[in-house]
């Protein structure tokens, strides 16, 4: 049976982040009903101060996701608006097999994006860089 697995990163930018993630890995940023969210504000179960507005659009201000489904299985990405900013190394990253090219070129595609560039580093016959995101979270890339 697929599993249905969802990564939740926390983020200063919810929005902006899911967007370009979405880019990095030709996901959906998922839509989000922007009448379902006036009528919650209208029943009093919401209010102005819980959205913004992101491309135009009035959003949830604490979240945004974005999906593929990949095998059958859906596979998802929360990104949730925390009040702290990043402040040590990751404990757990994405590992990300772009299957192209050669690691200098893909260094430059990522730079390109808006990643940084932390180091490149390699096991036996395996290489691999290590990039942030725009939020300073670290993925591996090869």
């Amino acid at each position: 049976m697929p599993l249905d697995f969802q990564v939740t990163v926390d983020c200063a930018d919810p929005h902006s982040l899911a967007d370009w993630w979405a880019r990095l890995l030709d996901w959906e940023v998922e839509p989000q009903d922007e009448a379902f969210i006036r009528r919650m504000i209208d029943e009093g179960h919401a209010s102005e101060t819980d959205t913004t507005t992101h491309n135009g659009q009035i959003v949830w201000r604490e979240g945004a996701a974005i999906e593929a489904e990949v095998d059958g299985a859906r596979r998802r990405m929360l990104f949730q608006l925390v009040p702290e900013s990043k402040a040590v190394k990751n404990r757990i990253h994405l590992d990300v097999r772009f299957g192209e090219g050669d690691l200098v070129s893909l260094r430059t595609r990522l730079e390109a994006m808006g990643a940084v560039f932390v180091h490149q580093a390699s096991q036996g016959p395996h290489s691999w860089i290590t990039m942030t995101d725009p939020e300073g979270n670290e993925f591996c890339a090869t």
